[in-house]
């Protein structure tokens, strides 16, 4: 009979954990700990781990933990025979110096056991490990989970007991720990030690609330229930915040009305480490507040008080909030009233800078960008925008709203920044362009200037809408450009997971502009206009002509279209799908997506291998030629039937390839080229390419060259491969 092996709890108890890093630390510290006692082999196959993490608490229960792993045989090679060995069988010196490191003499000598290693013989020590017990393997696993836990900052704090100068020795962690528990079902781990603590079955529960203090855990099985019964405290950390969830529904529910608590996971985290046993409480402001903007309301009730605001149903604000209470008071209105009065001077001050910031125009704050520095290398703010309002000039001539989407997009651009000299911006940065969108209209300006103000950020972040306007797609692309074309020209490219000036997200962000809005723009001209404007405008940060400027502008291209791969693998493609299109570098990506239809459509045919192939050969014998060769043919010196026959084939597929690929039909294009697969096959299994006749040499160069041609107007194929 199997008996299955008692489980295992250990409690790490400290002071206040830094919220925004909670889960990840319990996480952490369950995952490392765990993975280090399964390595000792003190776990079973079917072992698992639970982590629980409060704010005064990183734990972790694990189920079926052996007392003490299974001894493991070792054997170590030794030497070869005839190193170890001498010519009577005798052992050498070397093999009594390597068998006396092991801990063995001579007498192990006869036990040693004789194996074929390569080509050579060899001796091999054989012996018995045994396990680790679990104090000890718990110790080593232990101290590694705290040496690997992802601290965002370490504290240094002295301790009083077990230590050589209580009060003058130093440890490093994340916060003050007070407590230690280790329990193997109902036996304490006492020789386990840890931050100067030794391991006990004593924790704590609320600070204000627990029934009892301390408590004393009866196992490893009780954790959980004791620190809800006894302590008043949810211990886990997913448990804490699904019952948060619960609770703010349900006042929701109470008040009526279609009436539900912002949605904001990051917050939800927040609270859930800031609390350990969530009372949810109904709260609420003065009416006269919600006359501003309510990105202003919400903002500073999420990100100072950490409140959930409340919608309506058509997701506009209302006066009430909730409030995520650490106490359960029998009368709660003195801890209603508390964040009542809290909270009012935050919507005030809102107010008043709402109220301030409309006392001016957007256009009368354009000269104070002249004084807000944006790189030490690239000027200011002011001489940015300048830039910026060329660059969208340029990309608005390209497209198809004429002048009067120049002249929107210029005003757009040269007012997109002036909010960032607002009182209210000032404050809450994250509001750039929001309010500039709300003080625009309040300046009586288009509507379609006041969104591309606002939009001219978009995609913020992967998933973020795009902007709503052609206005706000060309500034949008404008911004974008200038700060890529800028910092790449002064050399500010990112490092590793260093991207302290978005690059990486301003690149993506051309990217799904033009190919999800199907902008028919080239890439290198966008650059090119981003360039000219820098020149244009005296700005000599970078001269675009120099060897340093045109190794600046090749380095953009290639980490723009390494974005553009990384995005495109992103979405499901394969990498030869991928390389296929984005290999020749495509001047516009408007039809990207198009274009990885019709290669996936293309290479589920059963002619799409070979044709692969034989475009990859083609390739490889056009890179051989003499010098570049032109798609050129002379049906007067096609010789062979098979070279007649592919340069007959051509002249019927190519054309309606071509037409295809006119209509915009990319699959069309290439799944007609299915029908040159016998007329290849043929040319090259019956026709020499490189002929001793010159002429002929040339001419078959030339239709090989058609054929490239006409294979690879949508992708190249040869990537296709295999």
């Amino acid at each position: 009979m199997t008996t299955t092996a008692p489980n295992l709890l250990v409690e790490l108890f400290v002071e206040e954990l830094p919220p925004k890093a909670l889960k990840k630390l319990g996480d952490a510290f369950a995952e490392v700990l765990a993975a280090q006692l399964r390595a000792q082999g003190l776990l079973a196959p079917a072992s698992r781990a639970t982590a629980f993490a409060s704010p005064r608490r990183l734990a972790v229960h694990i189920t079926e933990v052996a007392p003490q792993a299974a001894d493991k045989a070792v054997s170590q090679k030794l030497m070869p025979v005839s190193v170890g060995l001498d010519a009577s069988g005798d052992a050498t010196p070397a093999l009594l110096k390597k068998l006396a490191a092991l801990g063995a003499d001579a007498s192990a000598v006869p036990r040693l056991r004789r194996a074929q290693d390569g080509k050579a013989e060899a001796l091999f020590h054989d012996s018995t490990v045994r396990g680790a017990t679990l104090s000890d393997g718990l110790q080593k696993a232990l101290a590694e989970a705290l040496a690997k836990l992802p601290i965002p900052k370490v504290m240094s704090y002295q301790l009083e007991s077990r230590c050589a100068l209580p009060g003058w020795t130093s440890v490093s962690f994340v916060r003050p720990a007070h407590g230690l528990v280790a329990l193997h079902g109902t036996e304490v781990l006492l020789s386990v030690e840890a931050l100067g603590l030794v391991a006990g079955n004593r924790t704590h529960g609320h600070r204000f609330e627990a029934a009892v203090d301390p408590i004393v855990l009866r196992d490893a099985d009780s954790y959980a229930d004791q620190l809800r019964d006894e302590g008043a405290v949810i211990a886990g950390f997913d448990a804490r915040r699904a019952e948060i969830v619960r609770q703010l529904q349900a006042a929701a529910e109470r008040i009526g009305g279609g009436v539900k608590p912002i949605e904001d996971d990051a917050l939800l985290d927040e609270v859930t480490a800031l609390v350990e046993r969530p009372n949810v409480l109904v709260c609420a402001f003065e009416r006269e507040f919600l006359d501003v903007p309510q990105e202003c309301l919400i903002l500073t009730m999420k990100a100072n008080q950490k409140y959930f605001p409340l919608l309506d149903a058509d997701g506009r604000l209302t006066h009430r909030f909730l409030v995520v209470s650490n106490i359960a008071p029998q009368d709660p209105s003195a801890v209603v009233g508390g964040n009542e009065r809290v909270v009012r001077p935050r919507l005030a001050d809102a107010k008043f800078f709402f109220d301030q910031d409309r006392k001016r125009t957007l256009a009368s704050r354009v000269e104070s960008l002249g004084k807000v520095v944006y790189h030490n290398k690239l000027g200011t703010q002011g001489e940015r925008i300048e830039r910026v309002r060329a660059i969208a000039r340029a990309i608005a001539a390209r497209m198809d709203g004429g002048p009067e989407l120049a002249a929107l997009a210029d005003q757009a651009a040269q007012l997109a920044k002036t909010d960032l000299v607002t009182d209210m911006v000032g404050e809450f940065p994250e509001l750039q362009g929001t309010m500039g969108r709300y003080y625009a209209l309040h300046d009586g300006l288009d509507p379609r200037v006041a969104d591309a103000i606002e939009d001219h950020y978009k995609p913020r972040f992967a998933g973020d809408d795009l902007p709503r306007g052609e206005a706000g797609l060309v500034v949008a692309l404008a911004d974008k450009l200038e700060t890529l074309v800028g910092m790449f020209g002064i050399g500010n490219l990112p490092t590793g997971d260093r991207d302290p000036f978005a690059l990486r997200r301003h690149a993506l962000g051309v990217i799904r502009i033009l190919s999800e809005k199907r902008l028919r723009l080239s890439l290198p001209d966008l650059f090119n206009a981003a360039i000219d404007a820098f020149g244009a405008l005296g700005d000599r940060a970078f001269d675009p002509a120099s060897p340093e400027g045109l190794a600046a502008l090749e380095k953009l291209g290639a980490f723009t279209y390494d974005r553009l791969r990384g995005t495109l693998r992103d979405q499901g493609f394969s990498a030869q799908e991928v390389e296929s299109v984005v290999a020749s570098d495509p001047d516009c990506l408007d039809d990207i997506a198009a274009r990885l239809a019709a290669v996936r459509a293309f290479a589920a045919l059963p002619e799409a291998p070979a044709l692969a192939a034989a475009n990859k050969r083609v390739g490889n014998i056009l890179k051989k030629a003499d010098g570049p060769v032109e798609a050129r043919v002379d049906a007067a010196l096609l010789r062979e039937p098979a070279e007649q026959a592919l340069h007959a084939a051509l002249a019927e597929v190519a054309p309606r390839a071509d037409a295809a690929l006119a209509a915009g039909n990319h699959t069309a294009n290439l799944q007609a080229l299915a029908a040159l697969k016998a007329p290849v096959d043929a040319f090259f299994d019956q026709v020499m390419v490189n002929a001793d006749d010159p002429a002929l040499r040339a001419n078959r160069l030339g239709l090989l060259a058609t054929l490239h041609a006409a294979m690879n107007r949508v992708a190249d194929l040869s990537r296709l491969a295999a």
